[in-house]
């Protein structure tokens, strides 16, 4: 089972914790809104949990830019 953190634009594996020994309790997982916790993060049939974020690269794009904010993708 692990732990894996995707950049929700780049698609980009930005962190994995191998087999976490850990409830979700100590990720701040139930801090999310319902809302936020459908959108970020995604339960595998095996155990694993993926974590939608944005990596550095692409935040530092939306910070350059910021009207790549209206848009749903802004990787080409």
């Amino acid at each position: 089972m692990s732990i894996i953190y995707v950049c929700r634009h780049c698609q980009q594996t930005v962190g994995e914790l191998n087999h976490y020994d850990t409830d979700t309790s100590r990720l701040g997982l139930e801090r999310l809104s319902a809302e936020d916790h459908r959108e970020m993060v995604e339960y595998h049939g095996n155990g694993d949990i993926s974590i939608r974020i944005t990596c550095e690269d692409c935040e530092q794009a939306l910070t350059d830019h910021p009207q790549y904010h209206e848009l749903d993708f802004f990787i080409q």
